[in-house]
C-alpha cells in the first residue's frame, strides 16, 4: 500500500511564499516522476511543475520564475517552493507519483490535496 501525504497549505497574502512538501511512502520499490497538480473552484485539474528521478524539472507557464519544484530521492519527497504568490493561484495542490511498488508495476498515486488560499 502506497501513501502520498502533502503539508505546507495554509493562507498568504498576494506577494507571499509557501512552501508545500509531499511524502511518498508503503512498499515503494521504484519512483519516477513526480508532480504537482493543482484544482481552482469550478476549474479543471492542471499540471503545474513535473521533476522526473533525474532532476529534469517542467513547469506550466504561468507559474515560470516563481516556483520551484525539488526532490529528495532518498527520502522519496517532493517539494514546491511557491514565491510572488497571486490570487490566480488559490486552490487545492495534489501530489503525483509515477511509481512502481513490490507488487504492482509502474502506476500513478495521489496525495489528498492541501488547500493554498492568496487573499489579501
Amino acid at each position: 500500500q502506497v501513501q502520498l501525504v502533502e503539508s505546507g497549505g495554509g493562507l498568504v497574502q498576494p506577494g507571499g511564499s509557501l512552501r508545500l512538501s509531499c511524502a511518498a511512502s508503503g512498499s515503494i520499490f521504484t519512483v519516477y516522476s513526480m508532480h504537482w497538480y493543482r484544482q481552482a473552484p469550478g476549474k479543471q485539474r492542471e499540471l503545474v511543475a513535473s521533476i522526473s528521478d533525474g532532476g529534469i524539472t517542467k513547469y506550466f507557464d504561468a507559474v515560470k520564475g516563481r516556483f520551484i519544484i525539488s526532490r529528495d530521492n532518498a527520502k522519496n519527497t517532493v517539494s514546491l517552493q511557491m514565491n510572488s504568490l497571486n490570487l490566480y493561484d488559490t486552490a487545492v495542490y495534489y501530489c503525483n507519483a509515477d511509481l512502481s511498488t513490490i507488487r504492482a508495476g509502474l502506476m500513478p498515486y495521489w496525495g489528498q490535496g492541501t488547500q493554498v488560499t492568496v487573499s489579501s
